[in-house]
């Protein structure tokens, strides 16, 4: 069953979706309000206590407490979808890479370097699977779902920007 909760952080609105499997719950999406993948479902059941763990770890990122997740999610993609996710999910805390690099990490030619942008850009999981620490090969901070200023603020509170 697909459950969500919605909770406020310091870059507006969250929108957390996760399958409920008994009383515990595997994230499926993390969005922010006026993101890509924002609406609710109407078969959705808002369920906020099957949350809690998750919204706990957010908190105490949010704080600057907390430098990982230890947060069951899945994102349903392609195998190249997951290759690079599994690759983002390797970034440390307080580091960036480039579009390159993510490519360099998988195996893809230089020439998949926007394949694997597209592939970041699908990223259901905003915050917890680190698309974040992903920029441009000159610098700069190219695309994200909740929009350029919520990336320069994540890499802010991590200490890079």
């Amino acid at each position: 069953m697909s459950v969500y909760t919605t909770i406020d952080s310091p870059l507006g609105e969250l929108l957390l979706v996760g399958e409920q499997a008994g009383d515990a719950v595997v994230l499926t999406a993390l969005s922010m309000a006026g993101g890509k993948g924002r609406a609710v479902r109407a078969e959705w059941v808002e369920r906020p206590e099957a949350f809690t763990g998750i919204v706990e770890q957010l908190r105490a990122y949010f704080a600057g407490e907390r430098t990982r997740f230890d947060i069951e999610y899945d994102g349903v993609g392609s195998d190249f979808q997951r290759q690079v996710w599994q690759a983002l999910d390797e970034i440390p805390y307080g580091s960036t890479v480039t579009y390159g690099q993510i490519a360099a990490r998988i195996g893809a030619p230089r020439a998949a370097v926007r394949a694997v942008g597209a592939a970041i850009g699908a990223n259901p999981l905003l915050i917890v699977r680190p698309c974040h620490r992903v920029i441009g090969a000159n610098g700069s901070l190219t695309g994200y779902a909740g929009g350029v200023e919520r990336k320069r603020q994540l890499l802010e509170l991590e200490h890079v920007a």
